[in-house]
């Protein structure tokens, strides 16, 4: 999808009524249809450009402020809301004003100053046209957007220099069933319809899809009355050509069906890769990042694969740095000796670990008669000093026991 094939040559379609000659004419290929397709920037430029035709709206500055409403303060067990004076309707007290309230105005109503229209850059706007102008040269774009050009000779389409002179709506069909297009035609034009929604009580009461697109090329052609009264067919100058009609609702493939006067300007409009545009002040073309976008098959082939470097296959990697804290063994490549005093510290340990266990086990071990005997009178006699060193009556024995001295 990145370029139109690179044909040298394209056939210009007779209609009837042509001088006969023994072969057909042909014409060189522009290089604007060769130029890179860019659907991202056909729908930006386009969906800026739609902007451009929208006409302001908002509410009335007055709707929802109409009454005299004024709110009855605090102490009536209602809200603070402004309420409407007076009395015998249902109206009456009833709030206002408030995007809350029945009949208030709506919250930050609508106002016509809104930024409705868009400046697009200029070499945007020519970028997105040649795209479009590319994408009609493809005829799977074509084919993709909807158009019936399966009995179209050859894409793009170019017809003789005559058609600008046809006249007659019937002329005109007559020209269209010739090269094939009459049938995009009939599909517009059944396409005719009532639009669903609201749009229909806005004066955008009937739609119908787009069918061909005709360029031509000479100032004031009479084919223009021709054509104009064909549903779903376009007509323009192709000086003025334009991206709304090129790229319907910013997609690309519009069919177009160029006269050969057309198809010849399209060199000085807009130059080619190497040489400026004639009309357009020092714009050249855009140029495609890759001429061919296999780029698999670039990588792979022999031209690319001969001068690349080898696959390296014993790269050393950088091994994961163990923790020293958490791995013995690099624990003890940085300190040998953490070996010693892990096994004298699993030791000490050990020692520890015994005498507790001993100490417990002594305490624990049951004692014999006479042992609970000696520890009971022991207990006892202790007891008895107590009393003794406090009794009050032998004021001496008092003093020793508080330690006092006098």
């Amino acid at each position: 999808m990145a370029a139109a094939a690179a044909r040298p040559l394209v056939t210009v379609q007779s209609i009837e009524g042509d001088m006969a000659t023994d072969s057909a004419t042909t014409v060189h290929l522009p290089d604007v249809m060769k130029a890179p397709v860019r659907p991202d920037v056909v729908t930006f430029v386009h969906s800026n450009i739609s902007k451009n035709k929208r006409q302001p709206y908002a509410v009335s500055k007055r709707a929802g402020h109409q009454t005299s409403a004024e709110s009855w303060g605090t102490g009536r067990a209602v809200s603070r809301i402004p309420r409407v004076p007076g009395g015998g309707t249902h109206r009456a007290g009833q709030g206002a004003f408030g995007n809350m309230c029945r009949g208030g105005r709506m919250f930050a109503p609508t106002k016509i100053w809104r930024r409705w229209h868009r400046k697009v850059n200029v070499n945007l706007k020519r970028y997105a046209i040649v795209s479009a102008i590319a994408a009609t040269a493809i005829p799977s774009l074509v084919l993709a957007r909807g158009h019936r050009i399966e009995s179209v000779p050859e894409m793009p389409l170019v017809i003789s220099e005559s058609a600008e002179s046809v006249e007659k709506t019937s002329a005109a069909l007559k020209v269209l069933k010739q090269i094939g297009a009459f049938p995009d035609a009939e599909k517009a034009k059944d396409s005719h319809a009532i639009r669903p929604g609201k749009g229909k009580m806005r004066n955008r009461r009937y739609i119908n899809r787009k069918g061909p697109l005709i360029v031509y090329g000479s100032e004031g052609a009479k084919l223009v009355k021709a054509f104009r009264n064909i549903p779903g067919v376009d007509i323009v100058n192709v000086e003025r050509l334009n991206l709304l009609k090129l790229a319907p609702g910013g997609h690309l493939g519009r069919f177009v069906i160029w006269t050969k006067s057309a198809f010849e300007k399209l060199d000085s409009i807009y130059g080619s890769l190497e040489k400026p545009s004639e009309k357009k002040k020092g714009y050249v073309l855009p140029r495609s990042k890759m001429v061919n976008a296999d780029l698999s098959r670039i990588i792979n082939s022999d031209e690319v694969q001969s001068v690349v470097k080898p696959i390296k296959k014993d790269v050393k990697r950088a091994p994961l740095k163990k923790n020293p804290l958490k791995n013995l063994n690099t624990l003890l490549k940085l300190n040998p000796y953490a070996k010693t005093a892990r096994r004298m510290a699993l030791l000490a340990e050990a020692e520890r670990v015994k005498a507790k266990k001993e100490k417990l086990d002594k305490k624990r071990k049951p004692i014999t008669k006479e042992e609970a005997t000696a520890i009971k009178a022991a207990g006892k006699a202790w007891y008895q000093t107590m009393i003794s060193d406090s009794d009050y009556t032998e004021f001496e024995n008092f003093t020793k026991w508080l330690g006092l001295s006098q």
